[in-house]
């Protein structure tokens, strides 16, 4: 028990959850963020009922995935944050920025779009913690910037980079970018 006296999910329920959105994740790569929600219960092996349960909606599905891209995302960033050279980790850290840009933006918006197509604070929250990732990736390759570089300037410019076309050529982008960074 929880020290509120609730119990915690059943590990079954635990299990389903990491199942549900595995799949998801799997199928929304495949057919993108429209797959059938009873494709996803199919695919996982649980009925409807249990995905509707975890997910009474699309949008909380869409949710639950997206928070998991940028969880993933923040925490390669904090693997790297003691990494030997911390410029090779800010560009490491950003070649999968640019990936994740390239290939979650339809996820991201389909995730945060509130009414009137206004973000919601969710998005807020986690852009934050993708800056937060960033801000201490730059902070610690400081001294190998140009000093008037600011994480702004970084993820504006790979952001761009992302934006403009397809994973693969954002990736070459930003290692163009590099030259044009380093000290």
């Amino acid at each position: 028990m929880s020290p509120n006296g609730k119990r915690g999910p059943r590990s079954d329920a635990s299990r389903n959850t990491a199942r549900l959105l595995a799949t998801a994740r799997e199928l929304m790569a495949e057919e993108g963020n429209e797959v059938a929600l009873d494709e996803v219960a199919r695919r996982a092996g649980v009925g409807n009922a249990t995905l509707y349960r975890h997910f009474p909606t699309r949008a909380d599905l869409l949710v639950a995935v997206y928070a998991d891209e940028v969880a993933a995302l923040c925490r390669c960033g904090a693997e790297l944050i003691d990494a030997a050279s911390p410029l090779d980790a800010l560009f490491h850290w950003l070649d999968k920025f640019v990936v994740h840009v390239a290939t979650k933006r339809p996820l991201a918006l389909a995730a945060t779009e509130g009414p009137g197509g206004r973000r919601t604070t969710r998005f807020e929250e986690w852009h934050a913690s993708i800056t937060a990732t960033a801000s201490d990736l730059v902070q610690r390759a400081r001294p190998a910037l140009r000093p008037d570089v600011t994480v702004t300037d970084v993820l504006a410019l790979a952001s761009g980079a992302a934006l403009a076309t397809d994973a693969e050529y954002a990736r070459r982008l930003v290692a163009l970018l590099r030259t044009g960074l380093a000290a």
